[in-house]
């Protein structure tokens, strides 16, 4: 008996070759224009930017940047979306996750941290389920679009050296 999530979900680079698939996604997706120099840094970004295959089609994409602008290393989102006849497969766990693998590895995070604007409740949801919370709301963040505001939803990480706050070796 297949399952339901029968479609096969793959992460793949972002290229040269395949950035105008993210530009599309990105406008289908966003309310916000996404303007050259963000798609040039994102060619840079290497896994920190993914494109995401439902069955080999395109169907989201996740970017991220090093943020280091605030003191802390943090992990930032620049983007994690889903065209939406694909979501609620696990095309956007998969990302998340791809992303929380990478900060896990590294070890030097403090935190990941994204914008997301304040009535976007289903994604709200999706990364409370993941540990992130509201730590902020900015007003006026965003400039063309209704609502402006936008919460600041991040996830700490705790120190990769301290498992359970037992310090000791075993």
């Amino acid at each position: 008996m297949p399952s339901v999530e029968s479609g096969r979900i793959d992460l793949g680079d972002v290229t040269p070759h395949n950035i105008k698939l993210l530009r599309k996604v990105n406008s289908v997706v966003f309310p916000v224009t996404y303007h050259d120099k963000f798609y040039k840094d994102v060619l840079e970004a290497g896994e920190l930017a993914k494109l995401a295959y439902y069955n080999d089609i395109v169907v989201g994409a996740v970017c991220c940047r090093v943020d280091v602008s605030t003191g802390p290393r943090k992990l930032y989102i620049m983007t994690l979306g889903c065209l939406a006849p694909y979501r609620r497969h696990g095309i956007g766990t998969k990302m998340l996750e791809h992303v929380l693998n990478i900060v896990e590895k590294d070890g030097n995070f403090s935190s990941i941290f994204l914008h997301v604007q304040i009535n976007n409740d289903s994604a709200i949801e999706f990364y409370k389920k993941f540990g992130f919370s509201i730590v902020e709301t900015k007003e006026q963040y965003y400039k063309r679009i209704e609502p402006a505001d936008a919460h600041v939803l991040e996830k700490f990480l705790s120190p990769a050296k301290i498992t359970n706050g037992d310090t000791k070796d075993h």
